[in-house]
């Protein structure tokens, strides 16, 4: 395949995982569309999906072998988007399907359970997000770039919930 062919299969891909067209994703990934793809804005289709928070697109660009190291442009996987954005079911298939770093820190110094609790509202989603973080060996009490901690962002937003499961877990102020 020409380098041509390949950018335009590649770019159908992108098209593909935008629009969620889960289908037309399988078919281009088995076409050899590259999960790992970067366009203009330092992002890749799977990168996109933590954005989306489509678990059946994460199932469609899995057999591409996607690189989950990969960083988009603000530093973070496909699990911090996900987790800011309260995707619970993408975060708990990204985190059972790969070997996504939980503790991952992007630019800004967050991690994904930093980004649930500081970017997220305690509302039920993001409880779940911080019960899969946990579940996952997520480190409860890795702080902020400024030091604060997840229990303390949790506390000081009136999370009262998220405070408590980060509680259980071990979680210090």
């Amino acid at each position: 395949m020409s380098s041509e062919e390949q950018a335009e299969l590649d770019e159908r891909l992108f098209t593909a995982v935008n629009d969620d067209d889960v289908d037309a994703a399988k078919a281009l990934v088995k076409q050899g569309a590259n999960v790992n793809a970067l366009d203009d804005r330092h992002d890749t289709p799977w990168l996109v999906t933590g954005v989306t928070g489509s678990v059946d697109m994460l199932e469609a660009l899995l057999p591409g072998e996607p690189d989950v190291t990969i960083r988009n442009r603000f530093g973070g996987t496909s699990l911090i988007p996900a987790c800011e954005r309260g995707h619970a079911d993408y975060v708990a298939a990204v985190l059972e399907r790969t070997d996504v770093d939980v503790d991952h820190v992007n630019d800004l110094g967050w991690t994904g359970l930093l980004e649930a609790v500081v970017l997220g509202d305690g509302s039920d989603p993001y409880q779940e997000i911080v019960a899969s973080l946990i579940y996952h060996d997520a480190d409860v009490n890795l702080a902020d770039a400024d030091g604060v901690t997840p229990l303390a962002h949790a506390r000081q937003r009136g999370q009262d919930t998220v405070a408590k499961l980060l509680t259980e877990a071990g979680a210090r102020e």
